[in-house]
């Protein structure tokens, strides 16, 4: 199955995890893209889509994923059938808005009709684990042999 991971940045944190992803996912046709080049109008619902996004500022998308999702929410895309993954990058330093990007990039998507699959991924700066380390681990816990991605 191809899947495409979408990539949301500040500082190139969300990139090096989606990359590392991608690595992981070898066995699939992927492509990774910064959400900054990704129209909406290219979202597949014969594709699966992963979606790293970190949080900025207040509780923000990053200025990396404003573009695609200013796009989504102007054309309101219908995304039945489309299904899609999510790993956020934050800090819990910042409690509040704790991951806030990746909750906001997955709420536009299901309100659009699109299916979360899997567990939210919640990366914490303030842990002791890597982001693209625990990105890996996340992505290979993907629901891979129920159908959701078939590999290629």
């Amino acid at each position: 199955m191809r899947v495409v991971v979408l990539f949301g940045s500040e500082m190139g944190t969300a990139e090096k995890v989606a990359e590392g992803m991608a690595d992981e996912l070898s066995g699939h046709e992927v492509t990774v893209v910064d959400m900054s080049e990704f129209d909406p109008g290219e979202l597949d619902p014969a594709t699966f889509h992963i979606v790293v996004c970190s949080t900025y500022g207040e509780g923000d998308l990053p200025t990396g994923a404003e573009p695609f999702f200013e796009a989504l929410d102007a054309g309101r895309p219908d995304l039945t059938g489309l299904r899609f993954a999510v790993f956020g990058l934050g800090d819990s330093v910042y409690d509040s808005t704790f991951n806030r990007g990746g909750e906001i990039a997955a709420a536009k998507l299901t309100a659009r009709g699109a299916v979360q699959i899997g567990e939210h991924g919640r990366h914490d700066a303030s842990g002791e684990i890597k982001p693209a380390t625990m990105g890996r681990e996340w992505v290979r816990a993907l629901p891979l042999g129920s159908g959701i991605l078939t590999p290629t």
